[in-house]
């Protein structure tokens, strides 16, 4: 059936809306932020440097065993760097984990990181309750959470699934296996099926590229399914570059020859960075606002609302003992 001219102005409506929107987003640009978690040594401040193209964090030099020891505490870092992708500017914000899991009991941990990513939400919601906003009040919240496994080859630790179980309801959690040019490529798609097996076992929440069969057209569907089906996403990162037949590229050499951060056939980086910094950076947004944030916030008025009611039903009963007039001995 031909479409209306009502359907055809609605299409135009929305075409004219989406070029206004990307319009404004090219000129006052874009703000996005990134969790990096995961045990020390997994390439993850060499993964940052790589996905942002700067040294945005150095090269760390413990100078001793002693000192390195000492290194136990999370120091929660935020770093913001701004790029540019698409034509759109782009303000990254990543939030550095330094410390995570290097300790025998992480309990700790654990905590650093969930009061970090609910004080921003506490942040939003303390904003949204003004009388007048701050129009330059800026969101940090997380909106994606990249947890980094070490390619053991087997299956997750014990840390890796308590810590994804226990955070997967507060930010957008995207596994990745680190290091995964430690594995040859049999290896490596057997170890992404355990972690995937795990994950389904543990019923462990994380961003799986959701997608809506009516809504949503062919071509998302597809890209989605695609990007799913590499999950956990395999990263190699490498901030060193080498020219070969004219071609400059960031890779890591061997004496058996090179593997190429962002050739796809080598690891899952480029799509992994363009699916962070471009495709799904305003679905991940979204959800972190309409679904993990409106969970929080709800969860904890309700909780508020239920410590209001318990005050006021102490309050009452004091009054009433107040009230009781104790009676006169008898004469």
């Amino acid at each position: 059936m031909p479409p209306t001219s009502k359907s055809v102005e609605g299409i135009a409506r929305t075409a004219m809306l989406a070029t206004t929107i990307r319009r404004k987003n090219i000129k006052k640009g874009l703000a996005f932020s990134v969790m990096i978690v995961g045990s020390s040594g997994l390439g993850k401040s060499t993964f940052v440097n790589t996905l942002c193209e700067s040294p945005v964090f150095p090269k760390k030099d413990c100078g001793s065993p002693e000192k390195a020891a000492l290194e136990k505490t999370v120091a929660i870092t935020p770093v913001t760097v701004e790029m540019e992708e698409d034509g759109i500017k782009l303000s990254l914000t990543i939030v550095d984990t330094p410390g995570f899991g290097d300790n025998i009991n992480n309990e700790g941990n654990f905590l650093d990181i969930l009061a970090y990513i609910e004080r921003q939400y506490d942040d939003i919601l303390a904003e949204e309750s003004r009388i007048k906003r701050n129009p330059k009040f800026y969101d940090n919240r997380v909106h994606a959470l990249l947890y980094f496994i070490a390619p053991t080859g087997h299956s997750l630790r014990e840390l890796d699934i308590e810590f994804m179980r226990r955070l997967g309801a507060r930010a957008n959690i995207i596994p990745v296996v680190a290091k995964s040019d430690s594995m040859n490529p049999a290896e490596l798609a057997a170890f992404k099926k355990r972690v995937m097996e795990d994950i389904a076992y543990y019923k462990i929440p994380i961003y799986n590229f959701p997608y809506d069969d009516e809504e949503d057209d062919d071509e998302t569907i597809e890209e989605n399914n695609e990007l799913r089906a590499l999950l956990p996403f395999s990263v190699v990162g490498s901030e060193d570059e080498v020219v070969l037949n004219g071609r400059r590229m960031r890779c890591r050499q061997y004496p058996w020859g090179l593997v190429e951060v962002d050739n796809s056939r080598h690891c899952d980086f480029s799509k992994l960075r363009y699916m962070l910094l471009s495709s799904h950076l305003q679905d991940l947004k979204e959800i972190t606002h309409d679904f993990l944030y409106e969970q929080y916030r709800t969860e904890k008025l309700s909780k508020e609302g239920e410590d209001d009611e318990e005050d006021e039903v102490e309050q009452d009963d004091h009054r009433r003992q107040q009230e009781v007039v104790p009676e006169q001995p008898a004469q």
